[in-house]
């Protein structure tokens, strides 16, 4: 079985390789991280089991994606980050880059053990935050964060009020919806005007990445 799981992740790796321009050193960087995030599933339960056989689709390469949208930012967070897609990924790119860091926040104890490990495993840039987001989000207003990313978390609206301080402090969110993306639009509030473009998914045709630019709030009673 160790030989089949080499030979898919030297596959996976060479095909990230050729779609997103991935280093030699990061291919191996992600090949440590679901190597780890395997070894932890199985008593963990980081991820849901069902994804686990398209890791290297599902959870890498759509992780991957996000970065490019931004890739010339240093300053990244990540809201619930789960078992580390994208943060950790986003990390493993700013070590190959040489700087920039970004900021996982993660509630839950176990999933922020494996975020840990896993920074340590891959040499990620990455910080840790084992706190709720609405406790972190303001400490970090003072710190220039320049992309605030989010996959699989809530809703776009609640996204927006989640991270509203850091986007009208200049950051820019790049959330990826799936395909009740343009749903997900109607249900933000009508008084709210928001500078927003939208990016095909390469992994699911259907899919969009939303990149909110500028939001600005209106008469809340219009909501």
């Amino acid at each position: 079985m160790t030989g089949v799981v080499e030979a898919e992740t030297r596959a996976a790796i060479e095909a990230l390789a050729k779609t997103y321009a991935v280093s030699r050193e990061t291919g191996a960087r992600l090949g440590v991280l679901v190597q780890e995030l395997r070894r932890w599933q199985k008593v963990k339960n980081l991820v849901g089991p069902s994804t686990l056989d398209n890791v290297w689709t599902r959870h890498v390469a759509d992780s991957l994606q996000l970065f490019e949208v931004a890739s010339d930012a240093r300053r990244w967070l990540d809201l619930g980050s789960g078992a580390g897609f994208p943060g950790i990924v986003i990390g493993i790119l700013l070590a190959e880059q040489g700087g920039g860091s970004i900021d996982l926040v993660e509630s839950n104890g176990r999933k922020c053990a494996f975020l840990r490990h896993a920074i340590r495993a891959t040499g990620a840039r990455a910080t840790v935050h084992e706190k709720r987001i609405e406790d972190v989000v303001p400490t970090l207003l003072g710190e220039n964060i320049e992309v605030v990313t989010a996959r699989a978390l809530a809703p776009l609206a609640d996204l927006l009020r989640m991270s509203k301080d850091l986007l009208r402090n200049g950051a820019i969110g790049v959330f990826p919806k799936g395909q009740d993306w343009e749903h997900e639009l109607t249900q933000v509030p009508k008084s709210w005007r928001i500078n927003l473009d939208t990016y095909p998914s390469r992994i699911e045709p259907r899919s969009r990445i939303l990149v909110v630019r500028e939001l600005h709030e209106g008469d809340a009673s219009h909501d």
